[in-house]
């Protein structure tokens, strides 16, 4: 089964959640709509990562940085390239 580490840099309490798009250091740019209390931030972006790869919620998972804006988010199923492909571009 293939797995991928995908940066993430988050802002959490936005107007609402959504991908923004990659920047320039790599890491995809992500805004949810959840407070940064209790893991709601980090559940927002897995959902909306999940919805966004079309996997089911249990392959996306917060792996380093549930505290932080920066994250490595574990994606199982898909390749590097299928990622990048399903959230719109290079990384």
């Amino acid at each position: 089964m293939s797995r991928h580490l995908l940066r993430v840099r988050v802002q959490p309490r936005a107007p609402r959640s959504e991908i923004v798009g990659w920047r320039a250091d790599g890491a995809l740019s992500v805004r949810v709509a959840a407070p940064p209390v209790e893991g709601r931030a980090n559940v927002a972006l897995a959902e909306l990562l999940a919805d966004a790869l079309d996997v089911r919620r249990a392959a996306v998972t917060v792996e380093h940085g549930t505290r932080g804006r920066d994250k490595l988010v574990r994606i199982t199923g898909l390749t590097p390239a299928e990622v990048r492909q399903r959230l719109g571009g290079a990384a």
